[in-house]
Order: structure tokens, then sequence, then C-alpha cells
């Protein structure tokens, strides 16, 4: 993993450290996915400084753009120098994170090869494009995963333009952690910008990677001889196997998801109630493109410019973007146009994990301005690029990033327009996802109708029908961004209201704690098709379901040697 948070647990005078609690199930859990192998000792220190000092480390280099029809992406492990004083170790595609930028032209067919140098397997799943069922690269579900030395070719026609990327969905969680991802870029022919940046937001843990390659099971330990009191009442402990861990008198604690666990006293924690929330901060180190900082590159601009910027969400956590000194129209969603977009200055652009906002403006104001983060945390602070004129004087670019500025709502933003779908019309499938976080056999899972996946229900549809989901969030605390693979959804109201502005189509939608929203789509892609929450944390944990298509038949069919993991 790229760094999951570090539990550490009092047995007597002795410390047993249990590391990668923030797996492939929850953001603080071990459970239900083998991880990859760790080692606890020397290595758990992942500096520039130590790794320099080696003087024979593979760093990778920038991002390309890999323009034409046909490519080679292969996987393949390196080092990503965030800053000056930081690296981390990771897995890429073709040796960069981001990895290649593939910028194709609609109706081009695309073929990019998948060649794996790393030992473990890998896929490429395309968000948010309609590609055919069987190059979805779902292991499992619509192909092996490739394995260590093995080659696998996709292939689909780019139909439809915007902005999209793609990742591992082998092991996901880890995977696209570790660095697995790239951006796909279908450009319009009639669209023409002077300049056309994608910044890939991210996040990541100082530490690195640790590894565990000597410790043969960390998921399934023993417990039994940690004396840490009586949890026999606790209902929310997210991510830990409790069930034989004595932590002291926990009758009254309902809710300690997310909680920092190595401040505590695990005595008698009767008092704690209500300590909920999906604990992110062992992620410590956010970027752009793979750079945080000082370190990340500037983005040049000249007064006339007619400027886009593609923001992509690769991580786990939302982020709120701001643009400085200049009006800008945000464009797109997921890949998918706004309906006359009107001209905005100082909100900020919450971008939930495999979201995509597309932001143009005309630069108007010379001189440095900011794109950052806003929030109150340090780490934010690193997350921003800075917008240079040039021939204007290097002058230092003004942050406030601790301000609270107006949340962009797309739901209330442009003008509306004919669609292909109503709230009042009729549906032939109506469905309901309760989505949720529970404990379950003493582990915190993410629920889809009190279920986990693979035990999920199925959205069985047939081919032409007209499909109504209706999104419940009743998690306290957790964000669910709720991505639909094969298909573009509308988004039809929000909380029991009509949406006022622009047709809103999208492939991923971040659910709130309380918020409901009413979504639908045209089952017009046969095949299987996952439906999860893009916390991929989430989705380990069980927030999964399918669109099953009556009657299509693969021809695939799984290699059980292979260790396939979808999630």
């Amino acid at each position: 993993m790229k760094g999951k948070l570090k539990l550490f647990l009092a047995v007597g005078a002795i410390s047993v450290i249990v590391a990668g609690c923030a797996n492939a199930n929850s953001q603080n859990g071990m459970e239900g996915t083998d991880q990859p192998k760790m080692n606890i000792g020397d290595s758990q220190q992942n500096t520039s400084q130590n790794k320099e000092q080696s003087g024979d480390m593979k760093l990778t280099q920038a991002t390309p753009v890999a323009d034409g029809k046909e490519f080679t992406i292969t996987a393949q492990a390196s080092n990503l120098k965030v800053s000056d004083d930081v690296t981390l170790p990771v897995w890429t595609f073709n040796n960069s994170v981001p990895g290649p930028q593939i910028r194709v032209k609609v109706g081009d067919t695309v073929k990019v090869k998948l060649k794996n140098e790393l030992e473990e397997p890998v896929s490429i799943h395309w968000h948010g494009y309609p590609v055919p069922n069987n190059m979805d690269g779902i292991p499992g579900v619509t192909q092996d995963a490739v394995a260590a030395g093995k080659e696998f070719t996709y292939e689909f026609k780019a139909t439809v333009p915007g902005t999209y990327w793609y990742h591992s969905h082998q092991d996901s969680v880890n995977q696209v952690d570790k660095g697995l991802y790239g951006t796909l870029i279908v450009e319009d022919p009639s669209e023409s910008y002077d300049r056309d940046y994608t910044i890939v937001l991210d996040e990541w843990m100082s530490s690195g990677e640790m590894d565990m390659s000597n410790n043969e099971d960390m998921e399934g330990m023993d417990h039994s001889q940690m004396d840490m009191g009586d949890t026999s009442n606790n209902e929310d402990m997210q991510g830990m196997d409790h069930s034989q861990m004595d932590m002291g008198n926990t009758s009254n604690n309902e809710d300690m998801e997310g909680m920092e666990h190595s401040q505590m006293d695990m005595g008698d924690t009767s008092n704690m109630t209500e300590m909920a929330g999906h604990d992110m901060s062992m992620y410590d180190v956010y970027t752009m493109n793979g750079k945080t900082g000082d370190a990340i590159d500037k983005l040049t601009v000249k007064k006339g410019d007619k400027v886009r910027i593609r923001l992509v969400n690769a991580g786990y956590i939302t982020h709120t973007i701001h643009l400085h000194g200049h009006e800008f129209k945000v464009i797109a969603s997921d890949g998918q146009p706004v309906n006359s977009p009107a001209v905005i200055t100082d909100q900020g652009i919450a971008i939930a994990p495999g979201e995509r906002y597309d932001l143009e403006f005309t630069a108007n104001n010379p001189g440095s301005w900011l794109l950052e983060e806003h929030g109150k945390e340090d780490r934010v602070k690193n997350m921003r690029a800075v917008i240079e004129y040039e021939g204007v004087p290097d002058t230092p670019a003004a942050s406030n990033a601790n301000e609270e500025l107006p949340t962009f709502d797309l739901t209330k933003y442009g003008q509306q327009a004919r669609t292909n779908f109503s709230l009042d019309q009729k549906f032939d499938k109506d469905v309901k996802l309760d989505l949720n976080t529970e404990m379950k056999a003493g582990e915190m899972v993410y629920t889809i109708n009190g279920k986990l996946f693979p035990d999920t229900d199925p959205i069985k549809v047939d081919k032409g029908d007209k499909v109504k989901v209706t999104f419940v969030n009743n998690s306290k605390t957790d964000d669910h961004p709720m991505h639909l693979h094969g298909h573009f959804f509308q988004v039809l109201s929000k909380n029991g209201k009509p949406l006022e502005g622009t047709p809103v189509i999208k492939d991923t939608l971040n659910v709130k704690p309380g918020e409901e929203y009413v979504v639908a789509f045209e089952a017009d892609n046969p095949g299987d098709w996952m439906f999860h929450c893009h916390d991929l944390h989430h989705a380990s944990a069980g927030m999964v379901t399918d669109v099953m298509y009556n009657g299509y038949n693969s021809n695939y069919t799984p290699d059980p040697t292979v260790g396939n993991k979808p999630e």
C-alpha cells in the first residue's frame, strides 16, 4: 500500500505494531483481502535521505503525452520524488506517476497493450468510458488480471469526448494507491484551447511503503493474547478485527470509527461515543501530478490565452480547489459538457474520488496566481500550483487556503435543456441503494441494502431498459462517491428537489451523509458491470453491486490460479 494507517497496541511492556490498517476493507481495517507483503523493520522509514544514500535508486520520469492510436503501457516499480525531501516507492505505468496521458480523437480506434513487469498481476479499467464489457478490465469479471511477465491488449472506439482516466482494477484499493493510474483525453475536434492542462490530484503517506514480506498473515493474526478489555457492545470500530481483543470497558462506545488509535489509552473507553469518521489523516502528502508544494510544475500562460484545466481526482479524499485571480466557467463534469455554463469566481470546486471537473478561463489578469486546495489542515497547503504569465516578473502568489469559500453546486449551475429522463416518467426498473457503515462479525464494513459484495443484490436489466436508482447515504460521516461502469447516468433530484440547472450527466456521484439522489440511465451497453463506491476502501469492504444484463453471455472463464481481485 502507499502507506496505510499504523495502529499501535500495547501488550504489557511489548509494543506490537499492526501495519496497514487502512487496507482494502476500510480505512482502518485489514479484513477481507490479501495485503501486499510488508516488512516492519528498517524499511519502515522511507525518506529520500535514506534512499538517496544508496546511489542506485530508480526514479520516475515526467508524465509523457502519448498521441496516436496504438500504445504500449508497462506496469513497473519505481520511486517517485514528490519533493526535495520526500521520495516514495511506487508502482507505475511507463515509469511515471501519473502514467502516460493518452490523447485520442473522437472516432479513433484505440489499442493499448498492457505489459506487466511487476510481481503482482494488474489490469486497466477505463474509468468513466463506455467501453465494451470485455474491455472493462475487471479481474474475475471481464478478464483475468495480467500476470507477471504477461500482456493483454485493450481495444475500443473513442466515441465520447471528454476527460477520463484509467487505473488498475486488480486489488485496486492498493494498486491505485501505489500509483497505477493515468489519464485518457478524448478530444472534440470542434474545441480549441491555447493551453490545455491536466492535473491529477492524489494523496500519499510520507513514510512510504513498508515491506511485510516476512509476515505471512498479518490479516489473520491471533489477537487472543492481547488483553485490552471488554468490547462486547462496541458497535463501530472501523476496520479492525476486534472480536478477540479485550480493550477495556467500551460498553457505551457506539462509534469509534476512524479515531487516532496511536494516541489512545485502551483502558476504560466508556465515555467514547460518536467518534465516527473515516480517518484519512495518515495521508500527509497531497500531490498534483505526482509533485507536492514548491515542486509542482507551474502552469504557464500568456495574456489572452484561452485556458482549459482538467482536474482529475485519483485519490480517496475529496479536494476543494480554488482558482485565484480569474473568472472562470465549469465546462464539464466527468467528461460531460455543462449546458450554458455561467461565469463564476472565488468558488471552491469540490472534487470527490473518481470525479473530473474541467475549468475554462481567459488569461486576462497578468501576475502570479494560485490554483490551490482550501482547508484548515496543514497538508492542504502543499496542493497548489502557480499560474504564471509569460513575460511577467515572478512574484509570490498569495494564498487564502484557510478561507471558507462558497462551494460550487453543479445541481444549480448552467441552464436547463431537453434531457432523456424526467422524474415523472415510467421506468422499467426502480432500485433503491441504501448505503451504510456497519459492524458485521466484528469488522467495520460498508453495505448496500444491508449486504456485502458479492452477496449484494445485482441490478438485473434487459437491453433498452430505463433504470431509476435512488441513493440514500445512511453512513454517519462517510461520503460515498458512487461509480457506475460502462454507462453514464443523469442526476434527476437531490434531497427530493429536482435539479434547477444544467442536465447533470455523470459516471461518479458523491453522496454525502444524509443525502438522497435519484439518478437514471439507459441499459444500452450489455455486459456485467460493477457499481461501487470509489472510496476504494469502502468498495473492498463490501460497497459493490453489479448491473447485470439478462441473457448476456461472456466468452470469458476465470482462471482460478491467477489470483483475480476485482476490488
